[in-house]
């Protein structure tokens, strides 16, 4: 089963590269963002406790939002040939208790790979996304905040997988089929060693 950790700082493109994952190699797409927001709609009982945290301003616990993923990964192991985690691990202590629930469950996480944008670009990126789209967060004064948190909390999630050999950097500037290129050449020589 091939399980990949796409990461990489707000606006690097993880969700356009999660697509193309998705459809070359058929695998699921997991996003914790996603799952929780299916949680609080479908008003079960995790998804009315996540809700009233974030209604308090606070991050939702390590601890649920890994039970909100595993609950989605047992759902489709049966009929997934692997899984893309976008935006998961954020933390190294939600890294170490993914390798564990993936060990409790004679599966494992195959590498993460890590999209690389310099923070000029991002910022670029993230301004003229909130043009287009019109997302509240992506102002000046949140992308450098959002920045900030990623280099602080998700950025030693990089080191922790480097030191388990399971770290791949992919330059992700370039066109959308150039920068998918790079990440497929990462993952056609792990499938084929």
């Amino acid at each position: 089963m091939l399980n990949i950790i796409l990461c990489g700082a707000p606006g690097c493109g993880k969700g356009t590269q999660s697509e193309l994952l998705v459809d070359t190699y058929s695998l699921k797409h997991l996003s914790t963002g996603d799952l929780l927001r299916a949680e609080i709609k479908s008003k079960s009982e995790v998804g009315l406790k996540a809700e009233a945290i974030i209604a308090d301003g606070n991050l939702v616990p390590d601890a649920m939002i890994i039970d909100i993923l595993l609950k989605a990964v047992d759902a489709h192991a049966a009929d997934a040939t692997g899984f893309i985690f976008d935006g998961f691990p954020r933390t190294v202590e939600q890294a170490v208790a993914l390798e564990k629930a993936f060990e409790e469950r004679n599966n494992k996480i195959s590498f993460l790979i890590d999209i690389q944008v310099e923070t000029n670009e991002l910022i670029a990126r993230l301004i003229k996304r909130g043009e287009t789209s019109g997302r509240a967060d992506d102002n000046m004064e949140t992308i450098k905040k959002r920045l900030e948190i990623y280099e602080s909390k998700t950025a030693p999630v990089n080191d922790y997988y480097k030191q388990l050999g399971k770290y791949h950097a992919v330059n992700g500037i370039g066109s959308i089929d150039e920068i998918f290129s790079r990440i497929s050449d990462h993952i056609n020589a792990e499938v084929h060693k």
